[in-house]
């Protein structure tokens, strides 16, 4: 039997069966993904850093988002892209459970700083004379504090959870690391870690739905009593931004979280999908937000302009 603790010890990897043909294109499609993302999120964050106007509660809230990004993101394209070139399958246990780690702070990390967002945008939009007086500089850092802190407890009791027990088996059913992948590497019982791992999952979205449902909801009765079109539109408009965003990530989430509890689904079609979770909601994420928020979508045009022109 494998000692869990000995982290020279590989993993295998199910890979994506690549014939000689298709490895040029996907590592391209790899790399390219990866650099967009990285791009596009670091844009973000550097236009809302360098931009004392943007130094709101609205888009110190936002920040989050890209960061958290970028955190999903390098933990899945380093070891793909390493997959794809070196046509390896095998990964250093304690490097597979680092990036399980991250891919799952991501998970709720967006979760989190979605609910976030939407509390900022209900305060803005139903108290909008009380705003300034909720919305304090460290009212904002407590949001930002307790959706972190919350993240790290939640995914690291559910790791060490995983970690107190050895495994016999080293080949992995999924093409990364993740907490399910590496369950079933186990030997014992792992009834806890499956329940807690089902608290975690519902303890967030009841947490964001509940939250995300109520606050939009709110908005959509103040809007429609707002006597003022402009504001009514731009309020629709970023309850709008916010909801696309929600649900692709809900979509792409709950589908590969159920996959894994129903054995006859396709495997291609369960890696497909946790792929695409680590894939796009990275990639849409700053294009959205910087397609349609004016403040962020005007300044980035002004970076590019002095950059380019001058």
């Amino acid at each position: 039997m494998d000692n869990m603790y000995n982290v020279s010890s590989s993993l295998v990897l199910t890979g994506f069966n690549l014939s000689s043909e298709n490895v040029a294109p996907t590592f391209l499609f790899a790399t390219l993904s990866y650099m967009i993302i990285l791009f596009c999120n670091l844009m973000l964050i550097l236009t809302i850093v360098l931009n004392k106007s943007l130094h709101q509660p609205m888009y110190l809230i936002l920040l989050n988002l890209p960061i958290n990004d970028l955190i999903g993101s390098s933990g899945l394209f380093p070891q793909v892209i390493k997959e794809i070139l070196t046509n390896s399958r095998t990964i250093q246990y304690s490097a597979c459970v680092a990036q399980a780690f991250f891919i799952h702070i991501y998970a709720a990390g967006t979760v989190f700083t979605l609910t976030a967002m939407a509390y900022d945008r209900y305060i803005a939009i139903c108290w909008p004379l009380k705003y300034n007086t909720i919305m304090t500089n460290a009212h904002i850092m407590k949001i930002i504090t307790a959706v972190w802190m919350s993240c790290l407890v939640l995914i690291g009791v559910l790791f060490l959870l995983l970690l107190r027990l050895p495994r016999c088996r080293s080949e992995m059913t999924h093409p990364y690391c993740d907490n399910p992948s590496l369950l079933a590497l186990v030997c014992e019982d792992t009834t806890i870690n499956n329940i807690y791992g089902l608290f975690t999952v519902a303890f967030s979205q009841v947490i964001a739905n509940v939250m995300i449902l109520y606050t939009y909801l709110q908005i959509l009765v103040a809007c429609f009593r707002s006597k003022r079109s402009a504001t009514k539109a731009k309020a629709l408009q970023t309850c709008a931004t916010h909801l696309i965003v929600f649900l692709l990530l809900e979509g792409l989430g709950l589908f590969t979280i159920i996959s894994y509890r129903i054995k006859n689904i396709s495997p291609h079609l369960r890696r497909f999908m946790g792929v695409s979770t680590l894939i796009f909601p990275p990639t849409v994420n700053p294009i959205i937000y910087g397609l349609k928020t004016k403040e962020i979508r005007e300044k980035v045009w002004a970076f590019f302009e002095k950059v380019f022109v001058e």
